[in-house]
């Protein structure tokens, strides 16, 4: 069988989905906001938190380009 247009997405696509993602990002501000953390362990899940940040923010930026296009194309002419 062929794959799943989410798996050809996957591939053709640099890093997570938003999904995974903010799923990562959650599980970091949860250890983060525990405060149990050795300073360099914080320090590198911080890093990663703000990658993940980043990530999520220009995949709803495209998304929401994506929308304002569609929405565009529905639009009645003038």
């Amino acid at each position: 069988m062929g794959e799943s247009p989410s798996k050809k997405k996957r591939k053709t696509d640099e890093g997570p989905t938003f999904e995974e993602a903010l799923a990562r990002l959650e599980v970091i501000v949860a250890r983060l906001d525990d405060g149990d953390l050795p300073l360099a362990q914080a320090l590198s899940l911080y890093k990663e938190g703000n990658v993940l940040a980043k990530r999520c923010r220009a995949l709803l930026t495209r998304a929401e380009v994506e929308v304002k296009e569609a929405l565009a194309g529905d639009a009645p002419p003038q």
